[in-house]
C-alpha cells in the first residue's frame, strides 16, 4: 500500500494523515446491529499500521459504545492515534431529539468522553453542529477553557456556516472544519470552503459517497427497509435521475480500472492540500482500496466531465447533510 501523506490541521496545528478513519459504523447506527468488535478493533490497528492516525468519533455514536471501542483499540498505543471527538447531539431510543451546547453540558460531555476513551487529553474536540441556542462565543470559549485545563489539544467545528466559522476562529484558532463534501454535495464551495481556505483551516470531509449514492451499487427503488428512503434524493424520480448521473462516474471508473467509490474519494482528495477525505470503515478489507484511492489522479478532461455532470445542484433532492 502507498504511504499516506500528511495534512496540517490549522495554520500552526499538528500533521495528521490526509486520509481519516471514520469509526461511526463500528457501532450500531440507524437501529442496526453493531459490527463485529474484534474486526473493528483489528481495522483500527491495521489503519494505524498503514499510516492512518486520524480516528474520528462522536460521543453519541452508539450511546458511547464507539468511544469505548476506540479506547480498547488504542490501549497501550495511545501516541499512535489522533482522536477527534464530536459532541452535543442528544439521542433517545436511537432517535435524535436535539442539541445541548450549554457550557455546563460541554464540561460534562468531555469528562465522560475522556473516561470512555481511557485517555487524558482529546486531540480535537468539536461541537457536532451549531443550532443557535447558545452563542458561538460561549461554545468556543468553553472549549478553549478545556484546552487550558489540558483536557483538549485542538478545537474543531462541524456543520457550521461561513459566518459562524469566522466568529469561532476569532475567539480561538480553529484547527479543522468537519463537513459533508462529495461530488453530490458541493454547496460548501459557495462560501464555507473559501472561508476555511482563507483562515487556514483544514477541512475534514465526510460522506464522500453521499450515503452510498456514488458507489455505483444502488438501484431504484431502494428496499422498503432502507433508511435512505427518508431522504428526498433517494425517492422516486429523484433517485432515477441521480443514478443516471452516477452512470458517468461508473464509466469513468471502468476506464481508470478502479471503483466508483475510489473515484469519489479521489475527487474529494484532489480538491486541495487542506482537505481530508474521512472514510467510514469497519472491516480491514476496505483499507487497501481506500488507501489506493488517494493515489488516483484526474486529467483536465476528466475533471471537466465530473464538474459538468455533478455541478452544484445537479443532484436532485437532499439528505440530512443539507440541514
Amino acid at each position: 500500500m502507498s504511504e499516506i501523506t500528511k495534512i496540517q490541521l490549522g495554520q500552526n496545528g499538528p500533521l495528521v494523515s490526509k486520509l481519516g478513519l471514520g469509526c461511526m459504523r463500528m457501532s450500531s447506527i440507524w437501529g442496526g446491529p453493531a459490527p463485529d468488535e474484534k474486526e473493528s478493533i483489528a481495522t483500527i490497528h491495521q489503519a494505524l499500521e498503514s499510516g492512518i492516525n486520524f480516528l474520528n468519533t462522536g460521543d453519541f455514536y452508539g450511546a458511547g459504545h464507539n468511544e469505548m471501542l476506540i479506547g480498547k483499540a488504542i490501549k497501550g498505543i495511545r501516541d499512535k492515534a489522533f482522536i477527534s471527538v464530536k459532541f452535543g447531539a442528544i439521542f433517545h431510543n436511537g432517535q435524535w431529539i436535539g442539541m445541548d451546547l450549554r457550557p455546563v453540558a460541554i464540561k460534562n460531555f468531555v469528562n465522560y468522553s475522556l473516561t470512555r476513551l481511557g485517555i487524558e487529553t482529546i486531540d480535537l474536540y468539536q461541537p457536532s453542529r451549531m443550532d443557535g441556542s447558545v452563542p458561538v462565543e460561549d461554545i468556543i470559549g468553553t472549549i478553549a477553557g478545556l484546552v487550558e485545563e489540558g483536557k483538549v489539544r485542538h478545537i474543531g467545528v462541524s456543520e457550521i456556516t461561513a459566518d459562524q466559522l469566522r466568529t469561532a476562529n476569532s475567539i480561538y484558532p480553529i484547527s479543522a472544519l468537519e463537513t459533508g463534501y462529495s461530488l453530490a454535495d458541493r454547496q460548501i464551495e459557495i462560501d464555507l470552503l473559501p472561508a476555511a481556505k482563507e483562515l487556514g483551516i483544514a477541512v475534514v470531509a465526510f460522506a464522500n459517497t453521499a450515503e452510498g449514492l456514488l458507489t455505483g451499487d444502488l438501484k431504484a427503488p431502494l428496499s422498503k427497509d432502507d433508511y435512505r428512503n427518508h431522504f428526498s434524493r433517494f425517492q422516486g424520480e429523484n433517485l432515477i435521475k441521480n443514478l443516471e448521473k452516477v452512470e458517468v462516474l461508473k464509466q469513468l471508473a471502468q476506464n481508470k480500472d478502479c471503483t466508483p467509490t475510489q473515484l469519489a474519494i479521489a475527487w474529494v482528495n484532489s480538491q486541495g492540500e487542506q482537505i481530508m477525505p474521512l472514510v467510514s470503515m469497519s472491516r480491514r478489507l476496505r483499507l487497501p482500496e481506500n488507501i489506493a484511492a488517494m493515489d488516483i489522479l484526474f486529467t483536465p478532461e476528466e475533471v471537466n466531465v465530473l464538474n459538468s455532470t455533478f455541478a452544484i445542484g445537479a443532484i436532485k433532492g437532499s439528505t440530512y447533510l443539507q440541514r
